[in-house]
């Protein structure tokens, strides 16, 4: 369905933007050959008319890093935003435009992305992309601007500290995601007890840090060794080391997936394996199966969503994205879903091209979504179920929580040289 718009992917990276308009996507897919992919400046002409015709004309911008770091996480952000555009303005009394720059992975370039939105396209509301660095950034520019801003892949409790009206997060955060780590551990048998941690020098990197060794001691974990990283480093052996050493036997970090990938590569170099290991953030993507296969199997991460879990809609929207773009539907494809689920029944509520009676309508949010029950708190945090997988035979398994869950952890992992 998307190579009917972009005949290569890096076409589409390359377009300066993207605009989608749900009803009008239909009609140009129906009218057009396969072999006729628009470009994006036709995109644009022919979506203007639609949008003129409509009751009302209302644009969301989204920033996403769609090249550097986080471009295997940005992926599936960016399909859940375009199936739930496409899906959910085929109902909406008020016809909603999508419009997508890349930051590539670039925090400046992120605000600079979302200021030009704000002046060039007057935009209704902001999503976000992936990274909690990028989100923080465009957090403060949707402020500024008084323009409401949905943020998923994005745990980073700190910014929602600073007394933001327009900020709304419907993601686990970091007191959330440390919580359900240790709450799986404590139901393993027999549980781990010496942990490790690998802390990346970042603001996210620090409040997690502080959490795990907080919540580890209440629990009765003892942390034998707590190691800090420079993101897109390239040597980790002191870290695995020391806790190969210490024999750790539970492993928490939060690796962007370049890093992720090395760490686990040097992981096995090293011959150092814990019982249990828990990566924040690099396994969330097809990515990484497809780099390590079988020795990415038994990481853990808390992406926010699996399509197994039992909420109305998730495998509906995982068929489609198989169908669409030919491959599964995996962690933060939901959270984008739902995150346009919140965004649609906000501004029908609305019913008209208001920020501030849209901030409002979202701050009163209580719906369940794809990603299941969501209410926002003052602060925009969210009310909301964290959700863990694990990668076992190439493939993210829904572990946690147990009401959800497709199958218990599996636990210990299996040696490197057994797999």
């Amino acid at each position: 369905m998307s190579s009917r718009l972009f005949t290569t992917r890096r076409q589409f990276l390359g377009s300066a933007t993207l605009l989608i308009g749900g009803s009008l996507l239909a009609a140009c897919q129906s009218a057009a050959p396969p072999s006729a992919a628009p470009t994006a400046a036709a995109a644009a002409s022919t979506v203007a008319p639609a949008a003129a015709a409509a009751a009302a004309s209302l644009t969301i911008g989204a920033v996403l890093p769609l090249t550097g770091r986080y471009a295997s996480l940005a992926e599936q952000v960016k399909n859940g935003y375009e199936m739930a555009f496409e899906n959910l303005n085929k109902t909406s009394k008020l016809q909603l435009t999508l419009k997508m720059l890349d930051d590539e992975s670039d925090a400046t370039k992120t605000v600079q992305r979302h200021e030009s939105l704000f002046a060039s396209d007057n935009v209704l509301a902001a999503l976000g992309g992936a990274g909690s660095d990028l989100h923080a950034a465009a957090a403060a520019v949707a402020e500024k601007n008084k323009t409401p801003y949905l943020g998923i892949a994005f745990a980073l409790l700190s910014v929602h500290q600073k007394g933001y009206k327009y900020l709304f997060s419907p993601f686990p955060k970091s007191p959330a995601l440390s919580q359900n780590i240790f709450d799986l551990f404590d139901g393993l048998t027999p549980k781990p007890t010496k942990v490790a941690i690998f802390a990346e020098k970042t603001d996210w990197g620090a409040e997690l840090e502080a959490l795990w060794n907080k919540d580890a001691k209440a629990r009765g974990y003892e942390v034998v060794t707590d190691e800090q990283y420079t993101p897109a480093a390239t040597d980790y052996s002191a870290l695995i080391l020391k806790a190969k050493s210490a024999n750790a036997d539970a492993l928490l970090a939060l690796p962007t997936p370049p890093d992720g990938l090395a760490l686990a590569k040097q992981m096995k170099e090293l011959d150092y394996l814990p019982k249990v290991t828990e990566f924040i953030r690099a396994p969330d993507g097809l990515v990484w199966g497809m780099n390590l296969g079988k020795d990415g199997d038994y990481f853990m991460n808390a992406p926010g969503w699996n399509a197994a879990v039992k909420f109305p809609g998730s495998a509906e929207i995982a068929a489609q994205h198989q169908t669409r773009y030919n491959k599964s539907a995996e962690a933060l494809v939901g959270p984008a879903y739902g995150a346009v689920q919140i965004l649609f029944d906000a501004a029908n509520k609305v019913g008209k091209p208001d920020r501030e009676a849209l901030r409002s309508a979202l701050a009163a949010t209580d719906m369940t979504t794809v990603v299941g029950p969501v209410k926002f708190n003052p602060d925009g945090t969210a009310q909301i179920i964290t959700v863990m997988n694990q990668w076992l035979a190439s493939k993210q398994v829904l572990v946690w929580p147990k009401d959800q869950a497709a199958m218990p952890p599996a636990y210990p992992a299996k040696i490197w040289q057994e797999r």
